[in-house]
């Protein structure tokens, strides 16, 4: 989403204030976006960032010309004791977190002739488990009645040659979402993944050739790729009130991809 975009957003209500969100992976792409959406609803901010600390700087100062305030957060989520002092950090500053959402993710494509352990465990310490760790560490600061937001993917039930540990990783979060929802919902803490399609970020920039990116168009009833700001304003639903009898569920945000 552009600082134009959330501009606009400012003069309606807004549906988070005196929320605080932590958005993991938040520093560019989708994550970025998410943050700037969920700012202009009037939460007050955490960016998370690995290595970028300029990129996740800017988005601060984008955020604070929003509004809303921000603070910029180091962790390499696949790391438990990353993700614990992350949340510990973020709980210190803020007091509590009211929504997490777990964007952080790594993308990579192999065929099965050149899987090996290390592209398995690349992806899936990012993709699940830090997104585990990260969860069960916000646990105790997670105030009752918040929401947690996963980052699935069409891929968790695509049959794409070339994604096969990619793919696994996403169908674990389904799998992680749907149960989560039943054991916090005591707590009334909604539980909910949003699963984009071919989306344009670096990250699918870098992962896919031009071909591939036309016929990822060619199949999507919508016709064209999606944006960040199509996958923010969905989680910003979900992280809103308006959800509040949504939880367990996996909604496909795709124009169409998947139909």
């Amino acid at each position: 989403m552009t600082t134009t975009q959330t501009q606009e957003r400012k003069s309606a209500t807004k549906k988070l204030q005196g929320k605080v969100a932590l958005v993991t992976g938040s520093s560019r792409g989708i994550g970025a976006a998410i943050a700037a959406r969920l700012a202009a609803e009037g939460a007050t901010i955490a960016i998370n960032f690995n290595s970028d600390k300029n990129a996740a700087e800017q988005m601060v100062t984008q955020i604070e010309k929003l509004g809303s305030k921000a603070a910029a957060f180091k962790a390499n989520v696949s790391s438990p004791a990353d993700s614990k002092r992350l949340i510990e950090e973020v709980s210190k500053t803020y007091g509590k977190i009211d929504i997490l959402v777990n964007n952080a993710g790594v993308f990579e494509m192999r065929p099965i002739d050149q899987i090996d352990v290390d592209h398995y465990q690349r992806i899936f310490d990012v993709n699940v488990k830090g997104v585990i760790t990260t969860t069960v560490a916000a646990l105790p600061h997670i105030s009752d009645g918040g929401r947690i937001i996963n980052l699935s993917s069409v891929a968790s039930k695509s049959s794409m040659p070339g994604a096969s540990v990619y793919s696994a990783t996403k169908s674990a979060i389904d799998t992680l979402t749907r149960i989560w929802a039943q054991e916090l919902g005591k707590r009334k803490i909604t539980v909910n993944a949003v699963a984009p399609g071919a989306t344009v970020t670096d990250m699918l920039t870098a992962g896919l050739n031009e071909d591939m990116k036309q016929m990822f168009i060619s199949k999507t009833a919508l016709g064209r790729l999606g944006e960040t700001s199509d996958i923010a304003d969905v989680v910003a639903f979900l992280a809103s009130d308006d959800s509040r009898w949504v939880t367990g569920q996996t909604i496909v945000t795709d124009g169409g991809l998947a139909a």
